[in-house]
């Protein structure tokens, strides 16, 4: 499977953090010199550039060339527009905001968090809005769910990676769909790209492998110690290449090109009509054919010929189940 490359999405995070405090005060202060920009965040001229220069392939669903946004770079000057919903805070939802709660509470248990006291900020500002009431009816509920165990998970595999304990673990593949019992000498965790990760030797694979904290469905202790291999650890390619890897090409339209900051890419090239080709390694053809299937019409299948097939059979099947079961029961069972 392939797996995002952490350096690649290191500087996709950096540029998404300037531009989300950069674009709402152009668009409060139009035609803000490049040098006062520059000075007042903190960014250099020429990173600045290439950032604003992204934004006219961003914008809102469908994409289309009134939906994205407009800059202009004259005589020094910024101008953006068509993106007046940066200058409007966020409106959630009662259920938006009582669903990022629960979230937050659960990932604030996480040992080690660098964030813990914005985060903690944040969910007092969630608590305050929520009200009392609503608030009255979630006690002992906060952990449970797809926060809960993820929070446990970290805490057991943080205190193996100290003690150099070997762990039992429940783990979910989801390329497989498959739930399989592994034995793991855990050496790191680290956060990347929004997931926590667990680095540890794989005795059923009998090899390095990458865990993800939210797919460990339950950790028990082997009473067994481990001497470390020297594994890598944060900072790390999140995609380790192998002997077994396929590579796959694909043709990406201007709304997938996230594909290349947040996967591991081996090349690309630009193709008319703002589509992108791009090469990337997988060890799981049936994941990479979801991860098409996901992206719509905005990825195409270059090669090889075997992938276009899976790609074709699941449409196929998707397709059959909406059609047996109707729009709602199909959505349930995906």
């Amino acid at each position: 499977m392939a797996e995002p490359d952490a350096r690649a999405s290191g500087r996709a995070a950096d540029r998404l953090r300037r531009l989300l405090v950069v674009v709402p005060y152009v668009v409060r202060h139009p035609g803000t010199p490049l040098p006062e920009l520059s000075n007042l965040f903190g960014i250099r001229e020429s990173d600045l550039v290439e950032d604003l220069n992204l934004l006219f392939v961003s914008g809102l669903p469908p994409y289309e060339p009134g939906d994205l946004i407009d800059v202009q770079i004259e005589e020094g000057r910024v101008w953006i527009g068509m993106a007046e919903y940066f200058s409007r805070p966020i409106r959630l939802t009662r259920s938006e905001a009582l669903a990022l709660y629960l979230k937050g509470k659960a990932l604030l248990g996480s040992p080690g968090l660098e964030e813990a006291p914005a985060l903690a900020s944040a969910l007092v500002k969630l608590e305050e809005n929520l009200g009392a009431d609503t608030l009255a009816g979630l006690a002992g509920k906060v952990a449970v769910g797809g926060g809960g165990h993820v929070a446990q998970a970290l805490a057991a595999a943080r205190r193996a990676v100290e003690r150099r304990e070997r762990l039992e673990i429940e783990y979910f593949t989801a390329a497989r769909e498959e739930l399989a019992t592994r034995t793991i000498d855990p050496e790191h965790v680290f956060s990347a790209i929004g997931n926590w990760y667990v680095v540890a030797w794989d005795h059923l694979a009998d090899a390095e492998r990458l865990f993800r904290a939210d797919r460990i469905r339950s950790v028990k202790q082997t009473g067994e110690t481990f001497e470390p291999r020297g594994l890598p650890g944060p900072g790390r390619p999140l995609y380790t290449r192998s002997e077994h890897d396929t590579a796959v090409r694909l043709s990406l339209g201007p709304s997938a090109r996230w594909v290349m900051d947040y996967y591991a890419v081996e090349g690309h090239r630009q193709r008319p009509g703002g589509w992108t080709e791009v090469t990337l390694p997988t060890k799981d053809l049936p994941w990479m054919a979801k991860l098409v299937l996901r992206l719509g019409g905005e990825a195409k299948v270059l090669s090889p010929a075997a992938l276009a097939t899976m790609v074709r059979q699941e449409a196929r099947a998707a397709l059959g189940l909406y059609r047996r079961r109707g729009p709602e029961r199909a959505r349930g069972s995906a």
